[in-house]
């Protein structure tokens, strides 16, 4: 009697009712479950694609182009470096460029150097292409063009740039002559008269002592941009010193008399002369045939001498 009133209890019927309602969609959620990973389709993982140089060299102009204005970056970014890597290697290419670079039409000249700019920076090593006297003649004759098109404003203020406000074109003409002699030296540079034609004409001064001060400043103070560096490939090429002196830019008492290789200081007189370039009288022909023959040599016995371990006297 008693477990009959249990059975008829309302709470006792619910409570059977619930369990048997999650039993229910336990037993469905696992019999869907089972379905969907019988069901399931595996994807394959992408695999990783390389464009081979085969690939790249079969691509066209028109394709290329449609590439450069796709909307993914990435894509953006392959074809304009294929697209560089072909001009950059193009003699063709590059003598538009550099023939662009010398004309009077403004824009014109300004859009070939924002192109030799964007080789230089997309191929990541100078091109023997560049590092030519014929392409530093360009630059120095496209830089001699802007000359005549702004006021050049005075070079005398320790406390201030001038470069940044100077004007696009020339300013990235001086990055890219920069980033050039950077690794090849500037030998190259001052053959092509950049002294001369560019940076002497610049507003150094009025006297000759103001321009040597002014240059002194201007390239051993403080100021941190690509004509300060410049000069400073300038003054430890071959010839470079002579050139500014030749120029009225450095004074002779004031250009450093040594040279520094491997950070050992040599004397760059002439042998057989003083600091001052007086012949010294103490010495004979005999010593001065000696000194010239004199050179150094740094090899640590770890490996044979070669020619790279000698460093002998500039004879100038």
């Amino acid at each position: 009697m008693g477990f009959m009133s249990f059975l008829r209890d309302d709470r006792v019927a619910l409570v059977g009712m619930g369990v048997a309602a999650v039993a229910l969609i336990s037993s469905m959620m696992a019999v869907v479950t089972m379905v969907i990973e019988d069901n399931k389709i595996e994807r394959s993982e992408p695999k990783t694609q390389y464009i081979t140089q085969e690939t790249e060299d079969s691509l066209q102009l028109e394709t290329l182009e449609k590439l450069i204005n796709h909307p993914s970056y990435s894509i953006r970014e392959v074809a304009v470096k294929i697209l560089c890597d072909r001009a950059v290697n193009d003699d063709d290419t590059v003598h538009i460029l550099l023939h662009g670079i010398t004309r009077t039409d403004y824009d014109y000249r300004l859009q070939c150097l924002k192109a030799l700019a964007l080789l230089l920076s997309q191929t990541g090593e100078t091109p023997a292409t560049f590092d030519t006297l014929k392409a530093y003649v360009a630059m120095v004759r496209s830089l001699e063009i802007g000359l005549d098109e702004d006021e050049l404003p005075k070079l005398n203020d320790p406390h201030f740039d001038e470069y940044y406000l100077r004007d696009m074109a020339e300013r990235t003409n001086l990055l890219i002559i920069y980033q050039l002699i950077q690794k090849n030296g500037a030998s190259e540079l001052i053959k092509a008269k950049f002294v001369e034609r560019w940076l002497a004409k610049q507003n150094w001064g009025d006297s000759e002592g103001e321009i040597q001060a002014n240059f002194k400043m201007y390239t051993e103070g403080n100021k941190n941009n690509p004509i300060r560096s410049i000069v400073d490939c300038i003054r430890t090429a071959s010839m470079g010193l002579d050139t500014l002196r030749r120029c009225g830019l450095v004074a002779k008492v004031e250009s450093p008399p040594y040279q520094e290789v491997w950070d050992i200081t040599f004397s760059t007189a002439r042998p057989g002369e003083g600091e001052d370039g007086v012949q010294d009288p103490d010495l004979s022909a005999e010593d001065i045939r000696r000194l010239r023959r004199e050179a150094f040599v740094f090899n640590d016995g770890s490996r044979p001498i070669s020619r790279q371990d000698i460093v002998e006297r500039s004879s100038r």
